[in-house]
């Protein structure tokens, strides 16, 4: 096992040099910086199209984390989908389903603070959401 590990690495050392590489300089113009996410821009605004939020929730799970206030604690939201239903933007509608500006959001995965990720059928059981987030 170990002698073919370090055979394995030797080999693929020598596969790599036989390869032809050749630099491509990376165009200069149009390159942009990223600034970092700050926690204020991972809040979910509900008023946004239900597209919009699940995108957000998905896009930035697990770090840095779509996040909403429920009961004055933040909420970590790691996975959604589309949900079915229409409401007032962040009314909850059923389970951890949520009404959007336009649509609704189903999250599916949530962390509370301090708590470890878990599906939003067990943080439903000791988390009460208010009608409206």
């Amino acid at each position: 096992h170990d002698r073919l590990s370090a055979l394995g690495a030797q080999m693929i050392i020598q596969a790599l040099d036989q390869l032809p590489m050749t630099a491509i300089p990376q165009a200069a113009e149009g390159v942009t910086y990223a600034a970092k996410i700050d926690k204020a821009e991972a809040r979910v605004d509900w008023t946004r199209p239900a597209a919009e939020v699940d995108r957000l929730i998905r896009g930035l799970s697990p770090f840095p984390g779509a996040w909403t206030e429920v009961g004055g604690e933040r909420v970590k939201l790691l996975r959604s989908r589309l949900g079915r239903g229409q409401g007032a933007p962040g009314q909850v509608l059923e389970g951890f389903t949520v009404a959007c500006g336009t649509g609704a959001v189903e999250v599916t995965l949530a962390q509370r603070e301090g708590k470890r990720p878990m599906p939003v059928e067990d943080i439903l059981r000791g988390l009460i959401l208010p009608p409206v987030l």
